[in-house]
């Protein structure tokens, strides 16, 4: 069996025997990687794949998505306001809704296009300078911004945790707040902490380097 399948496989029995309280998906990051490296996960027959950047998006997964519809594309990176109408064109799923600006670009892409993406709003749970996100204490307003005035489909709420040793703390934390907003699904977790964050009811799980090895 391909080794990438395998890596795939045991990842699952992983989540499996943790017995989660909801389906979990597992988001293949595949970014920087080849599409021949990809194919084998594509033939096997997994739906949910990671890319970062939506021009790297476009040249690979753009003929595949023509001729597989059931395909679902994840824009799993900081997403330019410049480069809105590009990813609504080609992506299903974006994780990183995180301002306004970008709301307002998304909704009226949306409706030029004819189109609906699932969303998730990031939030910078550490107040971290560098990290995109929302803060916890804006999250309400710029829910009720999103769903009301925008009509975009939130699903859920996504974190890239602080690195400081308390992953768990976070992943609770923002569970907490997803739970405060009714909101059905939860983007945490990665290839070193997916197990934490599926313990604290993530739903889904973006993995890459475990499937597909390491980057270059």
């Amino acid at each position: 069996m391909n080794t990438i399948i395998q890596r795939f496989n045991k990842i699952k029995s992983n989540i499996t025997s943790i017995k989660p309280i909801r389906p979990v998906n597992i988001v293949a990051v595949s970014k920087t990687f080849a599409l021949n490296h990809i194919q084998p996960l594509i033939d096997y027959g997994h739906k949910h794949f990671g890319e970062n950047k939506v021009q790297e998006a476009f040249s690979k997964w753009s003929e595949l998505k023509n001729s597989n519809n059931s395909l679902n594309l994840h824009m799993v990176g900081k997403l330019q306001s410049n480069k809105a109408k590009k990813a609504v064109e080609i992506f299903d799923y974006i994780h990183s809704l995180d301002n306004q600006k970008l709301a307002d670009i998304l909704s009226k892409e949306e409706q030029n296009l004819g189109k609906k993406l699932k969303y998730f709003i990031q939030v910078n749970i550490g107040n971290e300078l560098q990290k995109s996100g929302v803060q916890a204490q804006e999250l309400d307003n710029f829910y009720n911004y999103c769903i009301k005035e925008k009509n975009l489909n939130v699903i859920g709420l996504m974190v890239i945790p602080p690195n400081d040793n308390n992953t768990n703390k976070y992943f609770k934390i923002l569970d907490e707040l997803n739970n405060s907003l009714s909101l059905k699904e939860l983007s945490m977790g990665m290839s070193a902490d997916y197990y934490e964050a599926i313990k604290n009811n993530a739903t889904f799980v973006r993995i890459g380097s475990l499937i597909f090895g390491n980057r270059g």
